[in-house]
């Protein structure tokens, strides 16, 4: 019986080209306009939960409605560009988050595709070196030590073709 292949798919040489032309492009328009910071910094400053861009989104509404009422130091124009340019972001990072996350399940699928069908050649090989077919015991020699039983069970399940 055949094994049952989860995913079918490839790319041509002239898709990874744009598809890399297209990431350095979005990598160039990003330059200098992004940061990064450390884990420390990313624990200072946090994120910004629900209830805090509400808050936001409030203030700037009250603004607009009570510009006297806007301390002097408080630089408005400034609190407007990032306003505008956060929600720029976000919907950017909304978009790469899907395509990112299409990519990780695309890769899960045939990473598993390609594990299932290495066990199935090793079984065959291990079977060849049984039957002393040549070669296939230096084949079946090279592969077992992949295949080492592990201290572990979560291990040994995934180290150990049945």
């Amino acid at each position: 019986m055949a094994l049952e292949n989860l995913i079918s798919i490839a790319f041509t040489d002239e898709e990874l080209t744009t598809l890399d032309q297209h990431l350095t492009g979005i990598k160039r328009v990003l330059e200098g306009k992004t940061v990064n910071l450390t884990p420390d910094q990313r624990q200072q400053y946090g994120r910004i939960a629900n209830q805090n861009k509400l808050i936001v989104d409030k203030a700037k509404s009250y603004m607009e409605q009570n510009p006297t009422w806007i301390p002097h130091f408080l630089d408005k124009e400034e609190f407007d560009r990032d306003y505008i340019t956060r929600k720029q972001v976000e919907d950017r990072i909304q978009l790469l988050r899907s395509l990112s996350q299409q990519l990780v399940d695309t890769k899960t699928l045939l990473d598993h595709d390609n594990y299932t069908n290495s066990i199935t050649f090793y079984r065959m090989v291990r079977f060849l070196a049984g039957e002393n077919e040549p070669g296939a015991k230096t084949v079946y020699e090279d592969m077992k030590v992949l295949f080492k039983k592990s201290t572990s069970t979560t291990a040994t399940t995934k180290n150990t073709p049945t």
